[in-house]
């Protein structure tokens, strides 16, 4: 089986003093290091994702700012392929599907941000197409959202969306699960 790493939009605008700042982006990005240098050490192809908003009124990736630039705890190296997508899933108008098949990669692990949004999208997405997907959960964050009136915390949603995918459409581990194995 041939796996490959994707990384998707743990990009400044989630962290402190971002644009769309999220509950724990350090701590998930610092898990995400490490299986990428987990990657990197073994010669595994590495996928970072960069959302870019087109959107008419977007409030955050907006094209030219800092907040758009992948965070400094996972840059990229000059060798790693960098996607640039506009939308949640990451498949939808980029060539990753097509670089993943060039590679015959099979098997995704997959990091990043936001787990009720691009994380969800995007694993859900990679299943449909026949990948074998890992989501590793504490290297995802997410954030606090509002339905009817209510406030879910964003543990519950992070929960909630793992949850949700795991079993299905992804074997949902931590970090170090992942590495040990």
């Amino acid at each position: 089986m041939k796996t490959a790493l994707l990384l998707i939009d743990i990009q400044n605008d989630y962290f402190p003093h971002g644009k769309m700042e999220l509950v724990e982006p350090i701590e998930a990005s610092l898990r995400a290091k490490q299986i990428l240098t987990d990657f990197r050490e073994k010669g595994w192809p590495v996928f970072h994702i960069q959302h870019i908003s087109i959107r008419q009124g977007a409030t955050f990736f907006l094209p030219g700012t800092d907040g758009i630039k992948i965070h400094e705890n996972v840059e990229p190296l000059p060798d790693e392929v960098v996607i640039q997508k506009h939308y949640p899933n990451s498949f939808r108008e980029t060539d990753l599907l097509s670089q993943l098949q060039k590679r015959e990669i099979n098997r995704l692990v997959i990091c990043g941000m936001m787990t009720h949004m691009c994380i969800d999208a995007t694993t859900r997405a990679a299943f449909d197409y026949g990948f074998e997907c890992v989501v590793i959960h504490d290297a995802c964050a997410s954030r606090n959202l509002t339905f009817n009136g209510e406030t879910i915390p964003a543990e519950h949603v992070h929960l909630s969306f793992l949850a949700a995918l795991n079993g299905t459409y992804a074997r949902v581990l931590g970090a170090e699960e992942f590495l040990r194995t």
